[in-house]
């Protein structure tokens, strides 16, 4: 995630970074502008001014499905954000869950092998989590201290490994009945939070909206040219470019924010939350 200050905005005019859409774009903004030049050359020197009347009402045209793509744009930026804001929630939600489950324990608990042993375990899950989300099996963040099962789904086992260290502890009598429950709700809301992490991953947007608005804006930006070249002459090449940008930068950063949990520039800085949760599991726990 890319840490900024939003008051500097003039600085950001002229700078470009990893995540502009701008450099991803120029091959295509470039190819853009050579097709608006020559449709610009065809109908300045070889149509018959008789026609110019046909071509304004394509421009009249373009005016309408300008406002309808602008209004299918927002409606896919806002649904992109609604799922970034909802990551940030649930993982918010996974901090808490974890710092309230190590204050309790440290509480609780009086043998310092059942500290060590929720101190490693507790962090643990949430890095196995962080792997799952984004595919990656390199567990070399993880703590040995559980025999993992590498084609099974890691934070299930690791929450299994949980509620069975905190029964054992009750049956035991190193915890009472109370106590029990209180640590129980905590590690119920640890898989819950987990699957609410899954589902934002892996319900994106239809694959049919997701076309549908990309050829909805190549087909607007090429046929521009046709309807504004008489009024505009050679002026439509940046202009077309400049509507390319707009409106597929949109697009991409819509594409790139719907999976929060990816290595992209704008993506939730669940590293750091992941390493943070660590620091303050061991700091309680120790």
């Amino acid at each position: 995630m890319i840490n900024y200050n939003p008051k500097e905005w003039f600085t950001f005019i002229f700078r470009f970074s990893k995540a502009d859409t701008f450099r991803r774009l120029l091959p295509l903004m470039i190819g853009v502008g050579v097709y608006a030049g020559l449709i610009a050359y065809l109908e300045l020197n070889y149509l018959h001014p008789s026609n110019t009347k046909f071509f304004s009402n394509i421009g009249m045209m373009h005016s309408v499905l300008g406002f309808v793509i602008s209004l299918l744009l927002v409606f896919r930026t806002n649904t992109a954000y609604d799922r970034w804001w909802e990551g940030r929630k649930v993982w918010g939600g996974l901090t808490n869950t974890c710092r309230n489950l190590a204050i309790k324990l440290q509480a609780f608990l009086q043998e310092d092998s059942d500290r060590q042993f929720f101190r490693l375990m507790i962090p643990n899950y949430v890095f196995a989590l962080k792997q799952l989300l984004r595919e990656n099996e390199d567990f070399h963040e993880l703590d040995p201290v559980l025999d993992i099962k590498s084609n099974k789904h890691l934070p299930n086992q690791i929450a299994a490994s949980l509620f069975t260290r905190v029964s054992a502890l009750q049956k035991n009598n190193k915890l009472s009945l109370e106590e029990f429950l209180a640590l129980n709700a905590d590690l119920s809301a640890l898989t819950d939070l987990c699957g609410a992490s899954e589902r934002i991953k892996n319900t994106p947007i239809p694959f049919t909206y997701s076309v549908f608005i990309k050829k909805f804006i190549f087909l607007y930006v090429i046929t521009l040219p046709f309807g504004w070249v008489f009024s505009m002459g050679y002026f439509i090449i940046p202009v077309v470019v400049l509507i390319l940008y707009a409106f597929a930068s949109l697009e991409l950063i819509a594409e790139e924010i719907e999976n929060p949990f990816g290595t992209d520039a704008n993506d939730l800085p669940i590293d750091q939350i992941c390493h943070n949760i660590r620091k303050h599991v061991g700091e309680l726990l120790s």
